[in-house]
């Protein structure tokens, strides 16, 4: 029973109202990359499609279907990511991995926010759902960089 009291604590209500609020739900149009990605485990996705001019994120959508949790972290990213470079974003996404696995830092800002995340380093099986955004985000700028470098 306290397993179930602790994954209900887990859901916080920032989380909860985060997952509510995704910013850049609509899809581009004509994107320079579009990554699609799907946790195995639980089977989460999100799409990400961006616009990268002179190194930089300028404009973003995403469509989610996660838990909450995985919103939120798709949240978080959506309300940072634009005017990101792609070192940032790879960043981000490793420090937010070494927080889940190993109770690293915070990941810098302008995505420190991910922060409410922090409690679900213990709940291994929503890692990948957490992931996902900045997963897609950092796969999608490495395929933006290489279309316009081709």
């Amino acid at each position: 029973m306290s397993g179930e009291t602790d994954l209900i604590k887990l859901y916080s209500g920032r989380i909860l109202a985060l997952a509510a609020d995704i910013p850049h739900l609509q899809r581009l149009e004509d994107p320079d990359a579009t990554v699609k990605k799907r946790s195995p485990l639980c089977g989460s996705t999100v799409a990400v499609d961006i616009k990268v001019r002179d190194g930089r994120i300028t404009e973003f959508g995403q469509d989610v279907k996660a838990c909450a949790l995985g919103q939120a972290a798709a949240a978080v990213v959506g309300a940072s990511v634009i005017g990101a470079t792609r070192p940032q974003i790879e960043t981000a996404r490793d420090q937010l991995a070494a927080m889940l696995k190993s109770d690293g830092p915070t990941p810098d800002a302008p995505f420190d926010e991910l922060e409410v995340l922090r409690p679900a380093r213990d709940y291994k099986n929503r890692h990948a759902s957490i992931m996902l955004a900045l997963d897609a985000t950092a796969e999608a700028f490495e395929k933006a960089e290489q279309a316009n470098c081709a």
